[in-house]
């Protein structure tokens, strides 16, 4: 156990600041501090007000991921932290922080990618990931099928939202019930007691022409809101449970229609589901019947965490110092559309032989007379 990678990983890509410490695939911490309550009022998450949250948050989330893992700083044998995609700002707050602990330590530092991190979270549920992996990851901010044949360097997309992620049609549809926000746990708990079949709200892309792998909520947002526009124009009453169900369910059917098409065609016999969405009842259960019936292997880690967490940083950070991939160079920087091709930022190259030689400022190089001894 103890030769295996101590990890802390650092997650600021959205509105939670997740602070994770991993050992190999074991979860020793998690510790979250969210800014949902913040965002609730505007209806979604303003990336100032989440930067801020992110800075106040940083060291006392750090300091709990720490204890409640019962080690020191100075125990860590690297520092991973989400170096895109997601809110600019906000995981500037993570990469600079990451970098202030990893040279103050004298660790490693390996900016991750967070849709690699959803999928490698994985881990520290079901133990190691099969080789390839077909993973479905769903969220605010996408909707993606993914397939990894290693998750530190190859992750191959096979199809994306071409408008409005998941998660996204949720916070709209909930915001025009007014059931407030986050959508997704609250529709999620109406539906439980409406009727799927109620209305048949449109699946989008699944015509015999449209792309195999690609999804689209728009017009189905657009559709359920025109519906909802109707009865309250006609002065009824909507029926807000069966709505939420019917809804629901035309999201969570196009979801798991895909993915296990593409592990067909693939030849894939594992799913692995991950993102916020992915905490879904429904969801689970109907890819859980559905690769049932198809002979496929179906992962998916707890809600906890499916939603954007520390963990998940850490898990992809310790994965990267097992396999001995090159550490992120010094200047490392947040990229809000880091794509999922790269699961990690390795180290720049310089070719100025003018320029001092940097290739010597390399993380490992540190001094172990660090800040913290």
């Amino acid at each position: 156990m103890a030769d295996e990678p101590l990890v802390l990983g650092i997650e600021t890509s959205c509105d939670e600041t997740g602070v994770g410490i991993v050992r190999g695939t074991t979860l020793l911490a998690d510790a979250v501090a969210s800014s949902v309550d913040e965002h609730a009022r505007f209806g979604g998450v303003v990336p100032e007000v989440a930067s801020r949250a992110h800075l106040e948050a940083m060291v006392p989330t750090i300091d709990r991921a720490l204890k409640e893992a019962g080690v020191t700083a100075k125990d860590l044998d690297g520092i991973a932290v989400t170096a895109g995609p997601g809110l600019a700002g906000a995981l500037l707050v993570g990469v600079s922080a990451a970098k202030a602990y990893a040279y103050a330590l004298g660790k490693p530092l390996y900016g991750v990618n967070h849709l690699a991190s959803h999928i490698c979270v994985d881990q520290l549920e079901h133990g190691t990931l099969p080789e390839p992996t077909m993973a479905l990851l769903v969220s605010g901010g996408h909707s993606s099928l993914l397939l990894s044949a290693d998750i530190t360097s190859d992750v191959r997309p096979l199809g994306a939202t071409i408008d409005d992620a998941a998660g996204e049609a949720f916070d709209k549809i909930a915001r025009v019930l007014n059931l407030g926000f986050p959508g997704g746990p609250v529709i999620d708990r109406y539906a439980k007691e409406g009727d799927p079949s109620a209305i048949t709200f449109p699946r989008g892309l699944t015509g015999p022409r449209d792309p195999a792998y690609d999804f689209s909520f728009s017009g189905l947002k657009t559709s359920v809101a025109r519906w909802i526009e109707a009865k309250r124009a006609a002065g009824e009453d909507v029926p807000v449970r069966d709505v939420a169900a019917s809804f629901q369910e035309a999201v969570v059917d196009v979801l798991t229609r895909k993915a296990v098409r593409a592990c067909k065609d693939e030849g894939v016999d594992h799913l692995m589901i991950g993102g916020g969405v992915a905490a879904n009842t429904r969801l689970r259960a109907l890819a859980q019947e559905r690769c049932e019936a198809a002979g496929i292997r179906l992962r998916v880690p707890r809600p906890k965490l499916c939603t954007d967490n520390g963990a998940m940083v850490a898990a992809l950070g310790a994965e990267m110092v097992a396999r001995n991939r090159s550490a992120s160079a010094w200047d490392l920087s947040a990229d809000s559309s880091l794509p999922v091709t790269e699961p990690h930022v390795p180290g720049h190259t310089h070719d100025h032989s003018h320029e001092h030689d940097h290739s010597h400022d390399h993380v490992h190089e540190v001094s172990k007379e660090n800040l913290y001894s």
